[in-house]
């Protein structure tokens, strides 16, 4: 697989950017993606300093993260990342099932399900040591 360059794609930037690495694309289909979960990430400073966990939300947010990707991927390439935006329009059903810690390494799974126009609907998942730990349903709004 080609190297991905995520930085020249997503928008988001230290403290917010939360995948390190695709390690699997297929074009209009899927992308798999790597998030390396670090003591040094901000958001353990508060939550919780006696036993840091990754809150949910920015689970789901590295999901989302990882769609916009794929979208962009499967229908952006080749135009101005600045003018292909992807927007978490909703997200749907989630569950978390196990806690994730520093040290971990989170696996974001993100496959289209459903589109109607700029809409697209992305089954989630994410792993550690192949553990299911999120699930839920994204929808993104594709807007310049």
């Amino acid at each position: 697989m080609r190297e991905i360059d995520i930085l020249s794609i997503l928008p988001h930037r230290f403290p917010f950017l939360f995948v390190d690495k695709v390690i699997e694309y297929k074009e209009g289909e899927s992308l798999k993606a790597v998030k390396n979960v670090s003591y040094n990430d901000y958001f353990f400073i508060g939550h919780f300093p006696q036993r840091p966990v990754m809150p949910g939300v920015l689970m789901v947010e590295a999901l989302a993260q990882a769609s916009g990707l794929l979208l962009y991927l499967t229908y952006g390439e080749g135009k101005d990342p600045n003018s292909f935006m992807a927007y978490l329009a909703g997200i749907n059903n989630f569950k978390f099932r196990r806690n994730v810690f520093p040290g971990d390494v989170l696996i974001l799974e993100v496959k289209i399900k459903q589109t109607l126009r700029n809409i697209y609907k992305l089954d989630t998942k994410a792993f550690v040591d192949d553990k299911l730990v999120a699930e839920g349903e994204i929808t993104i709004a594709l807007g310049g």
